[in-house]
């Protein structure tokens, strides 16, 4: 790649659809400097490759301005300026949505059930006027944007439509007796106008609502990093902002604080929880000469170390990054309906200057009147109301059905693409297993005083700083035992740890290295039980006293309880099923073998999760991530469908676009099959919303006046569309009987 071209994320404003997506990939992929251009309507951002030499940011930005669009170029406080827009954009629909039916209301009561009293004309008018021209303005100036492009959606449909209907209600009420003397009946259809607006505002609210919620994790993975750090700064220990560190630099680091930069350290120990990078719940011990990383949480020790990579080049930094140009590189959504509307728009209304141009050539003395009325009847019947509710009103049914079976879909997206899925990655720790270490055997060699010993093994892991230490204290307060009097407890690095009872007795807790080194012997029998908890992915601790060998504990991140049958569901879906993990390659292997995946990974880090992501998209797969930490966050973002398990990290469940609100595996098959009923119910919405246009059209059109003398009166017609909306509407509900 050349030197000048750069590759940049973009925060976007004033985006509405997916068809202001298009416009703007359109208007930046003509400029001169511009190799590629990818717009996230989800996430509101744009991803530009540009050569910096030929164009300019400020020239992008520009650019897009002109055409009623904006991006963030400033690199200091992107997110937060975007955050702002968005949630002021939020606020601003919810607002126009609430007065628009405050309003539509007694205009649609007003149009129902007294449609020929005349001064309800007058109060409908005076109430319809700001629904659609203050509350309803985005819709009529997203399609004079896309107008200016040359293009057409949904929106200008909406804005014919409603501004039609409501254009004719007008002269109906002020100039009834113009309609009248010429044979047509001088009704007004604002109820038609008003709730065609309030409906689809409704929907936006919902749409602004999850977007403004897209910069969550980015932000939650920035507040990783702690703003200061304590330094020592020409022999001088100093509290110094963290973009003032500099390489070289020696940091202190205390218990409970998190690494700031990347470096090595130099002095000091400690056990440091690395789940970020290798999403494992085990802290890794921390000695002189080891590496440490940016956004990791130091434990209970102390230490110092150099400061070797700050800023951008630090490996949180480096995730962030790659999150953004996950979530910024995805295809812009294209919704269905609107790609049916790049087509049918511009059918429907070609349809309509037909009809009436055919009845002002051979319409004879009530050519205009029957024009007018054919040509009105054409455009309200073809509303998009039906086509409008096909996609919504299934997904939103969906969306509900999922939440009732632990599954949270926050993009709808994700539920349109979840039955295309053929490639599913599950993370191990927290997905697989259940992500927190317990002893899951025990082997007492000496039985004599055993709860006297348990209680003695009880005080010695109460003082250890060890993260295993948590699991045998767990096993053994669970069993009622109650720690004896221990002194002169010692930690001994990489081994373990030893305390005095109150008989002077020396005991141990810690690894085989320890007990060697006591020059206690294990014999054959007992190697082969410690043999087979090793091979089954399990760490084994050793507890023994000056002389001999008490006790060994076998402690392992414990497979859940339905994880091999979900696998199994999912294998029988046709989804090819692959593991990732941070954890060792025996350990994977292990666990691998016991949920029956034949295809696994380990010592894997986040970058390589996201890049397998990208290396089976490139195979043509459709590709599931399922994860529960930070590491997976990276993943996550890169996947068409994106899965947090829960009581993960917040960040993993703000990256994924579906969160399951129960740690059981077997919801992962269950969101897939929503997901395949989900579509086809969109599928039989939008085939029943043409029907009713394929066989509505003509007849509005006039097919049947010269048959019987039948044409569709525009109040029909208002009914024949309404009649289409509630048929795709119970064919929705009908998603809530489904078996998962």
């Amino acid at each position: 790649m050349s030197i000048s071209i750069e590759k940049s994320t973009f925060p976007v404003t004033g985006m509405s659809c997916a068809g202001c997506a298009s416009s703007i990939e359109n208007i930046l992929k003509k400029m001169d400097g511009v190799n590629e251009a990818g717009v996230n309507f989800a996430s509101n951002s744009v991803l530009v490759s540009y050569d910096k030499e030929t164009v300019t940011k400020e020239e992008l930005k520009s650019s897009l301005q002109s055409a009623g669009y904006d991006i963030i170029i400033s690199t200091e406080n992107a997110t937060e300026e975007q955050t702002e827009f968005q949630d002021k954009e939020y606020k601003e629909v919810k607002k126009r949505t609430l007065w628009a039916a405050i309003l539509t209301l007694p205009v649609f009561i007003l149009g129902m059930f007294f449609m020929h009293w005349k001064p309800g004309h007058y109060i409908s008018l005076a109430f319809a006027t700001p629904v659609l021209f203050i509350f309803g303005r985005s819709f009529f100036i997203n399609a004079w944007k896309q107008a200016k492009q040359g293009n057409v959606n949904m929106d200008t449909l909406v804005v014919l439509s409603t501004g039609i209907a409501y254009t004719f209600s007008a002269f109906s009420t002020f100039f009834p007796d113009l309609f009248i003397s010429r044979g047509m009946p001088a009704h007004v259809y604002y109820e038609a106008a008003t709730v065609i607006i309030t409906f689809i505002l409704l929907g936006k609210v919902m749409e602004e609502k999850a977007k403004s919620n897209t910069s969550t994790a980015l932000k939650k993975l920035m507040g990783l990093q702690p703003k200061t750090l304590r330094a020592i700064i020409n022999g001088e220990e100093q509290e110094i902002p963290i973009e003032a560190v500099e390489k070289g630099n020696t940091i202190i680091i205390r218990p409970g604080e998190r690494v700031p930069v990347d470096g090595t350290v130099i002095k000091g120990s400690s056990f440091v929880n690395e789940s970020m990078i290798t999403g494992e719940p085990t802290a890794v011990e921390k000695t002189e000469g080891d590496k440490v990383f940016a956004g990791t949480l130091n434990q209970k020790g102390s230490f110092q170390f150099t400061a070797e990579k700050v800023g951008k080049d630090t490996f949180l930094s480096q995730i962030i990054t790659r999150v953004q140009e996950a979530q910024g590189s995805k295809a812009p959504v294209q919704k269905l309906v609107d790609k049916i509307a790049s087509i049918f728009v511009p059918t429907v209304i070609g349809i309509a200057i037909l009809t009436f141009t055919i009845w002002m050539i051979f319409g004879g003395e009530l050519a205009f009147s029957h024009g007018l009325t054919t040509a009105i009847a054409v455009l309200i019947v073809a509303c998009p109301c039906a086509l409008g509710l096909a996609t919504p009103t299934a997904i939103m049914v969906g969306i509900g059905k999922g939440a009732e079976n632990n599954i949270l879909i926050k993009d709808a997206e994700s539920l349109e693409l979840g039955h295309k899925v053929d490639a599913i990655i599950l993370d191990k720790t927290g997905t697989i297993t259940k992500g927190k270490p317990n002893v899951t055997d025990e082997k007492w060699l000496i039985n004599e005083n055993k709860e006297v010993l348990r209680s003695k093994l009880l005080a010695l892991e109460a003082d250890s700083e060890h993260p295993l230490a948590d699991a045998v204290i767990r096993r053994l307060k669970e069993g009622g035992v109650v720690p004896s009097k221990m002194k002169d407890f010692k930690s001994i690095t990489g081994q373990g740890a030893q305390a005095i009872d109150e008989n002077g007795k020396t005991f141990f807790i810690g690894n085989r290295t320890l007990v060697e080194g006591q020059g206690i012997k294990i014999d054959k029998t007992l190697n082969a039980t410690i043999q087979k908890w090793q091979d089954e992915a399990k760490t084994v601790v050793f507890f023994t006293d000056e002389h001999q060998l008490i006790a060994i504990l076998g402690i392992a991140d414990e497979i859940k309880t339905n994880s091999v049958q979900a696998i199994k569901d999912l294998k029988d879906l046709g989804v090819a099923v692959y593991m990732l993990t941070g954890d060792n390659q025996k350990t994977a292997s292990a666990v691998a073998h016991q949920v029956r995946i034949s295809n696994f990974k380990g010592d894997v880090m986040p970058s390589d999760k996201s890049e397998f992501v990208k290396k089976l998209q490139v195979e043509g797969k459709v590709v599931a991530m399922v994860g529960d930490g930070i590491n997976d966050s990276e993943a996550l973002a890169q996947a068409d469908v994106s899965i947090a398990m829960a009581h993960g990290s917040d960040i993993a469940m703000d990256v994924a676009k579906i969160t399951l609100t129960t740690s059981d595996l077997a919801s992962v098959p269950r969101a897939l099959k929503l997901s395949s009923k989900t579509v086809k119910g969109i599928r039989q919405n939008l085939f029943w919303a043409f029907f009713y246009n394929v066989i509505s059209i003509p007849i509005a059109a006039g097919v049947l006046y010269s048959l019987n003398g039948f044409l569709l009166d525009p109040m029909l017609a208002g009914a024949a569309m309404a009649f289409s909306s509630v048929s795709v509407v119970l064919n929705s509900l009908r998603l809530k009987n489904i078996k998962l």
